[in-house]
C-alpha cells in the first residue's frame, strides 16, 4: 500500500437511543442530507482515499444508503457495542496493512471540514504516528481531556469519567477523530483494557500505548462548532443551525442576495447561479438549482426543481419535485408546481396547481386554473401549448392537450383536446327566475315568525 493512502474508518453504529428515534442516527438529516452523506461527501474530498464504515448488526438500511453514496465502501459489522477502540478492531480485516494512515472519524459529526482531516493525515504522515483532532470547550464538562506534555506534544486523553480533579479543569478536549500510520494502529489497539469506569475499549488508549512505546503524539485543533456530535434532538437542531449559517455565507459569498438571511432555509446541494435575489422564509429542499438573475419573492417552498435564468418565483409559490422553471416564466403568489415543465416567458401568476404538464412559451395561466392530473389509480399529462391562454378558474381533465394559441373561457371544464387557435368553452346554460329570491326570503321570514 502506498505511503499516500488513506484509509477512513467511519463509525456508525449508533441506534438513536438517546434521540427517542426508530430512525439510524447516523441517517437523520441535516441540511436535506443524512449526518452520514455530509461525513462522505467530506471524506470523498480528500486525496487517494478508500472507506470503511463501522455498523452494529442491522443495520441494513445505513450500509444501502452508504453503498449508495460510495459504491466501493467496505461495510464492517461491530458485533457487540464494546466501545470505539473495539469498534476500530472491527475494521481490521478492510484495513491494508502496512505504509498508508488509519484516519478514524464518527458518522454523527457532519461539521468536522475537510481541509481539517487533510491536516490530519499531513501531520501524521510528517511529524508524528499518532494525531488528536482537539478543540477549546467553551464548556468542557461533557469531552475527554487532552493532556499535554511541556514541549506541547499530546501526553495521554482521559475520559472525563476517569479524570482527576487537576485533569478535570482542562479546556482543550478531545474531538474524536484521530489519525495513526496503519503500520502501528491495530497493535495498538491489541493492547487496550477495558479497566475504566464505563467497562469499555476506548479508542483513545491509543495515546497512551504509543507513548510507551516512544511515538509521538499530537494535537490538530478546530473550531468548537466544527466538531459538534448529535447524540440528542437539541444537538441536532444545533448542527442544522450551524449548517445552515455556512451554507448561507456560502451562497452569499457566491454572488447570492437573501434579504433576510437567517429565515432562508436550504440544503447542501443547493446550486445558485449569479445576482439571484432570495426573499424572506424561502426553503430549498434538496435537489435545487437556481440560474442567473432570478428572483425568489418570500414565503416559497422549492424542491427537486431547476429554475432557469430570469425566473420570478413566488410570493407564497410552491415548486415540486420534477419541476423545469424555463428562462424569464413568471410563477405567482399560491401558484403550485409539480413535474411540470413551464417553458420560456409563461405565466402561471396566480391560485392554481400544475402538475404533469408542460405549459408552453409565453402561455398565460388564468387565476384558479387546475390541472386535475389524478383519477384516483393514474396520474395524466396535460400538454399546453405556446402562446395559449387558458381563462380563471379553468379546470383541465388530463390526459388533455390544449393547442399552440387556443383560448379556453374562463370557468370550463376542458375534457377534450383544444385545437390550435381555436376557443373552448364548457359552461352549464345560465338561468334565471326573476323574483325568486325576493320570495325565497320572504316565505321564510313569515314561517320563522308563526314559530316564535
Amino acid at each position: 500500500m502506498s505511503h499516500s493512502t488513506v484509509t477512513t474508518v467511519i463509525l456508525a453504529a449508533g441506534r438513536s437511543t438517546r434521540m427517542k428515534s426508530s430512525t439510524p442516527k447516523a441517517l437523520h438529516q441535516i441540511a436535506g442530507r443524512p449526518m452520514l452523506g455530509h461525513v462522505l461527501a467530506t471524506v470523498g474530498s480528500l486525496d487517494n482515499t478508500r472507506s470503511v464504515l463501522v455498523l452494529a448488526p442491522g443495520m441494513d438500511e445505513v450500509a444501502r444508503y452508504a453503498k449508495g453514496v460510495v459504491a466501493n465502501i467496505d461495510i464492517a459489522i461491530q458485533d457487540k457495542p464494546l466501545g470505539t477502540g473495539h469498534a476500530v478492531r472491527s475494521a481490521e480485516a478492510f484495513v491494508p496493512q502496512g505504509a498508508g494512515v488509519v484516519l478514524v472519524i464518527f458518522g454523527d459529526t457532519p461539521l468536522v471540514r475537510a481541509e481539517t482531516l487533510a491536516n490530519m493525515v499531513a501531520a501524521c504522515r510528517a511529524e508524528a504516528p499518532v494525531v488528536v483532532l482537539g478543540f477549546e470547550a467553551r464548556d468542557p464538562s461533557a469531552y475527554g481531556r487532552l493532556v499535554l506534555n511541556a514541549d506541547g506534544s499530546l501526553a495521554r486523553i482521559v475520559e472525563r469519567k476517569d479524570a482527576t480533579p487537576e485533569e478535570i479543569v482542562i479546556t482543550l478536549c478531545n474531538g474524536g477523530a484521530m489519525a495513526v500510520r496503519a503500520e502501528h494502529l491495530f497493535r495498538l489497539l491489541g493492547r487496550m483494557t477495558n479497566d475504566n469506569a464505563s467497562g469499555e475499549y476506548y479508542l483513545t488508549d491509543v495515546v497512551e500505548h504509543a507513548r510507551a512505546e516512544g511515538l509521538g503524539c499530537i494535537v490538530i485543533r478546530a473550531p468548537e462548532e466544527d466538531i459538534q456530535g448529535v447524540n440528542s434532538r437539541a444537538d441536532l437542531a444545533a448542527v442544522e443551525a450551524e449548517m445552515q449559517h455556512r451554507l448561507r455565507k456560502r451562497a452569499m459569498e457566491g454572488g447570492v442576495t437573501l434579504s433576510d438571511p437567517e429565515t432562508v432555509y436550504l440544503s447542501a446541494d443547493t446550486v445558485f447561479g449569479q445576482d439571484v435575489t432570495v426573499g424572506q422564509n424561502v426553503v430549498f429542499g434538496p435537489g435545487v438549482e437556481v440560474a442567473n438573475n432570478v428572483t425568489i419573492k418570500p414565503f416559497c417552498h422549492i424542491e427537486g426543481a431547476r429554475i432557469e435564468e430570469g425566473a420570478q418565483i413566488g410570493p407564497f409559490a410552491r415548486i415540486r419535485p420534477g419541476s423545469e422553471i424555463g428562462r424569464d416564466v413568471h410563477i405567482g403568489n399560491f401558484v403550485e408546481t409539480k413535474k411540470a415543465k413551464i417553458e420560456a416567458g409563461a405565466k402561471v401568476n396566480h391560485l392554481s396547481y400544475i402538475g404533469d404538464a408542460r405549459v408552453g412559451a409565453k402561455a398565460n395561466i388564468g387565476a384558479g386554473t387546475i390541472t386535475c392530473n389524478y383519477d384516483g389509480f393514474n396520474k395524466h399529462f396535460t400538454d399546453i401549448g405556446a402562446g395559449a391562454f387558458i381563462g380563471s378558474n379553468s379546470s383541465l381533465v388530463a390526459p388533455v392537450k390544449i393547442g399552440d394559441g387556443a383560448y379556453t373561457g374562463s370557468g370550463s371544464v376542458i375534457t377534450k383536446d383544444v385545437p390550435a387557435d381555436a376557443l373552448a368553452v364548457e359552461r352549464s346554460k345560465h338561468f334565471e327566475k326573476p323574483g325568486w329570491a325576493a320570495a325565497f326570503r320572504a316565505k321564510h321570514a313569515g314561517m320563522k315568525k308563526a314559530g316564535e
